[in-house]
């Protein structure tokens, strides 16, 4: 990345390329982040993120506040803006496992996720089972079957959109805090494999009845059905990634 001087006006983009938003710009440092491009111990200037990227100064500031917030980078006086060791970074930042999962380091991303996942939501499962409300009970059997319904007709995104509400509603009626944080995360990993095409067309009927398994558990307060069940999807997108 370039560290060319410029003016330290806050508007001055020293007739570099286009304007970029700063969403766009911390999308193109973070992505360069997680994926090694930009190494540990690479030194940032806002000076060179205004000229690469046709920015103001303070959009520029901005953009590394937000990435410090993530531990991607740190800023020291008369040292500057410095990637920090992957070790730092906030792992669970959705931004940043959506970053990884674009990189060329995407399987191992994948494997550390879907190692979480087996981790913790089965115990979800188990939880939701004990502590769900009945309207929760009752809106997780209505979006497994709405499961069955697109997966059966090949409406990928629909199918989607079902998916993330069904595992982010487990998670949120578990009671468990720290699961709950996990939302955000279990999307990305979710609409990752999606838009990469590593969803089958039409997915495994194995997997539409494991969902239909938990939800029915979980609406009967069968804690062990349902944190079996859970493993039983987890298995399957196992297998279907290919990790092992």
């Amino acid at each position: 990345m370039s560290t060319a001087t410029v003016q330290d006006g806050d508007e001055v983009h020293d007739g570099g390329p286009a304007p970029a938003t700063q969403g766009r710009v911390i999308e193109a440092v973070g992505v360069a982040i997680a994926s090694g491009k930009l190494a540990p111990g690479t030194r940032l200037t806002l000076e060179g993120l205004q000229h690469d990227y046709g920015i103001s100064r303070t959009v520029a500031r901005d953009t590394m506040k937000v990435l410090e917030s993530m531990n991607l980078v740190y800023s020291r006086r008369r040292v500057g803006i410095v990637v920090q060791e992957p070790s730092l970074w906030n792992v669970f930042d959705p931004n940043l496992v959506r970053w990884r999962l674009a990189s060329d380091r995407r399987d191992l991303q994948y494997s550390s996720l879907t190692e979480l996942r087996i981790a913790v939501e089965p115990i979800a499962a188990a939880g939701a089972a004990r502590r769900a409300s009945a309207a929760e009970r009752a809106q997780l059997v209505a979006l497994a079957a709405d499961l069955r319904k697109l997966g059966e007709a090949g409406d990928l995104q629909a199918f989607l959109t079902a998916d993330i509400a069904f595992h982010q509603l487990l998670l949120r009626s578990c009671g468990n805090e720290m699961f709950r944080a996990l939302e955000g995360m279990i999307a990305e990993v979710l609409t990752s494999r999606t838009r990469q095409g590593l969803m089958p067309f039409k997915p495994r009927n194995e997997a539409l009845k494991a969902h239909e398994d938990v939800a029915s558990a979980v609406a009967g307060g069968d804690t062990a059905e349902a944190e079996r069940a859970m493993h039983h999807i987890l298995d399957e997108v196992r297998e279907a990634m290919g990790l092992h």
